[in-house]
């Protein structure tokens, strides 16, 4: 038996694992969107912030998953995702706050 490691399932748990997040982030959008649209303009913008970081992450997201080969990124990716991420924490709780007022 072999003790070296298959190199061909570790590219393949990465791409999986980026196509995990981006279908997270999708969710987490669609149900930003969901609650930020209430017809007036603060809910307007925040829809529009939740789109636009969405927009960007899912653009990693989708470089990262689809790429067969390593992206040369200098390590921008997982920061970008991990703002965006936190970005829309703070999203969910600006909406809960501006819901209990």
């Amino acid at each position: 038996m072999s003790g070296g490691r298959d190199p061909g399932l570790q590219p393949e748990r990465t791409r999986l694992a980026w196509r995990r997040t981006a279908l997270a982030l999708t969710v987490i959008m669609v149900l930003t969107v969901r609650l930020a649209v209430t017809g007036d303009a603060v809910g307007a913008v925040l829809a529009g912030v939740a789109v636009l970081g969405w927009g960007a992450a899912l653009a990693v997201c989708w470089r990262r998953a689809s790429g067969t080969r390593p992206i040369a990124s200098g390590g921008r990716s997982l920061p970008l995702v991990a703002l965006a991420t936190a970005g829309f924490a703070a999203l969910g709780a600006l909406l809960v706050v501006r819901g209990l007022w």
